[in-house]
C-alpha cells in the first residue's frame, strides 16, 4: 500500500511532449522538481478516428504530512496553472471529511458547482467517485472524456480524487478507466485501499461480475485480493489503529427501485456470487470481516438501508439503529446528476429501506473519531440542504455475531 504522503498527479496532452515534469514547493513551485523516468505513455482510443493521447504520471514522494503544497506540471513545450493541494497527517488520529456521490455526467452534472467550490474552499480531504463518468468517456473518439476530465480538474486537482469502476466504462476493455486515472495498487484502477484517519478504505470492481466476457479471472483475483486486504485490516494492531472498514463499489447489492435492475430483486450477483453455485459472493465476505458501511452508487438517487445482512434488519436496538449495528450499513448516492435522468422508487417500500429521496445531490462524510460516523446527503435540487444526516457509533469493531 502506497503511502498517504506520496501524491500521483495524472494530466493528458494531445501531443507526445517526451518528458512529464511536476514541479512544486511548499512557498514557491520552484522548490522542487519531480519526473516521470519513462516520460508520457500513449493511449489510443477505441472508437473509428483512433485518436491518440499521451498520459503523465509523476509521482511526488515522501512529502511533509499536513502540509499545504503547491504545485504545476508540463514540460519545456508548456505549464498548466498553479494548483495546491493539502497532505493528511500521517497518524490516524484525525478526522477527514470526504464527498461522495457516483453518476456524475459532462451533461446536467447537478452536484458539479458545488463540489467545485467546497472542494477549493478546503471542505474536503478526499473525493470518492463510487463509478460511472461522462456518458460516456468513450464517446466522440474519447473527447466526452476529455470533456468531464477538464470539469472535474477543478476539484480533482486539490484533493486524491478516488474512483472505482462502473458500468459506463465498459467500452474497449474499460480502458478510458484504466488509462484516465491513477489509484494505486498496480491493479489497473480496479481494486484498492487506502488509509485516511480512522478509515480503511476499499474500492472495487462490481463490473467484473457483470461483463463476463473479459473471463473470470478478473472475479478469482479481485475476491482473492479483497479477502487478503480484509486479513491485513482486521489484525488486531491494525483494526485498533484504523477501526472503520469502509467499502465502495458502483452496483449496490440492495435497492428498492422500480427500474429492473438486479439490486431490486434477491440474488444479486454482487452479494450472491456467480450464479447457481454462489461462488466469489461479497457479502458474506464483507459480514464475516466486520466492514461497518458499504458505499454505491449506479441508482441515480439517494437511499439508506437499516443495518442489513441477508435481506435481515439488525439495528442496534429500536432506538438507537446505528449504534453498534449487527450488520453493515448500505448507502446509495448515485445522484450526481446526468443526462438519463432520475431513479422511479418502489411504491410500497421494503422494511429494510430507511430513507429515499430522487433529489440529485451528494453525500458527505466526516470520520469523528474511533466509535463515530457523521454522514449527510446534500440536495442540489433543494440549493444545498442536507435532506438526511444520521450517525454510525460503535463502541467496538469486528465480525458480526448472527
Amino acid at each position: 500500500m502506497e503511502s498517504v504522503l506520496d501524491i500521483v498527479v495524472t494530466w493528458s496532452t494531445r501531443d507526445n511532449t517526451n518528458e512529464s515534469i511536476c514541479e512544486y514547493g511548499i512557498d514557491s513551485v520552484t522548490e522542487q522538481s519531480a519526473k516521470a523516468a519513462q516520460g508520457p505513455t500513449a493511449f489510443v482510443d477505441g472508437g473509428a478516428q483512433k485518436a491518440t493521447q499521451y498520459i503523465h504520471r509523476v509521482t511526488l514522494p515522501k512529502l511533509q504530512a499536513n502540509t499545504t503544497y503547491r504545485y504545476h506540471c508540463g514540460s519545456q513545450l508548456g505549464w498548466s496553472a498553479i494548483y495546491w493541494f493539502h497532505t493528511a497527517l500521517n497518524h490516524s488520529n484525525w478526522s477527514p471529511s470526504l464527498a461522495i456521490y457516483g453518476d456524475m455526467g459532462v451533461v446536467n452534472a447537478a452536484s458539479l458547482p458545488a463540489l467545485q467550490r467546497e472542494t477549493q474552499l478546503g471542505m474536503y480531504d478526499a473525493i470518492l467517485h463510487v463509478g460511472d463518468f461522462a456518458y460516456d468517456m468513450c464517446n466522440e473518439n474519447g473527447e466526452v472524456g476529455d470533456e468531464f476530465m477538464r470539469q472535474v480538474e477543478t476539484i480533482a486537482a486539490y484533493v486524491p480524487y478516488m474512483v472505482c469502476a462502473g458500468n459506463h466504462e465498459e467500452k474497449y476493455n474499460f480502458s478510458h478507466y484504466v488509462n484516465r486515472f491513477s489509484m494505486p495498487g498496480g491493479t489497473d484502477n480496479l481494486f484498492y485501499s487506502f488509509n485516511l484517519g480512522p478509515v480503511h478504505f476499499i474500492g472495487f470492481s462490481t463490473e467484473v461480475y457483470y461483463f463476463t466476457q473479459y473471463g473470470i479471472k478478473p472475479i478469482v483475483m479481485q475476491y482473492d485480493w479483497l479477502e487478503r486486504d480484509l486479513i491485513e485490516a482486521t489484525k488486531p494492531e491494525n483494526r485498533a489503529q484504523r477501526p472503520w472498514i469502509i467499502t465502495y463499489g458502483h452496483r449496490p447489492m440492495y435497492c428498492s427501485n422500480d427500474n429492473g435492475d438486479d439490486c431490486a430483486n434477491h440474488e444479486t450477483v454482487v452479494r450472491k456470487g456467480l450464479p447457481v453455485l454462489n461462488f466469489f459472493g461479497l457479502e458474506p465476505l464483507f459480514y464475516k470481516y466486520g466492514v461497518d458501511v458499504e458505499l454505491w452508487a449506479h441508482e441515480h438517487c439517494y437511499e439508506r438501508m437499516w443495518p442489513l445482512y441477508n435481506y435481515t434488519v439488525y439495528n442496534g436496538s429500536l432506538a438507537e439503529p446505528y449504534v453498534n449495528p449487527g450488520a453493515p450499513v448500505h448507502i446509495i448516492s448515485g445522484a450526481a446528476g446526468n443526462h438519463e435522468g432520475r431513479e422511479p422508487f418502489f411504491k410500497q417500500m421494503p422494511p429494510w429501506s430507511a430513507f429515499h429521496s430522487q433529489d440529485f445531490g451528494y453525500l458527505r462524510l466526516k470520520a469523528h473519531n474511533a466509535s463515530h460516523l457523521y454522514f449527510e446527503q446534500v440536495s442540489d435540487d433543494k440549493g444545498g440542504v442536507v435532506i438526511d444526516s444520521f450517525w454510525v457509533i460503535k463502541d467496538r469493531h469486528g465480525p458480526y455475531t448472527p
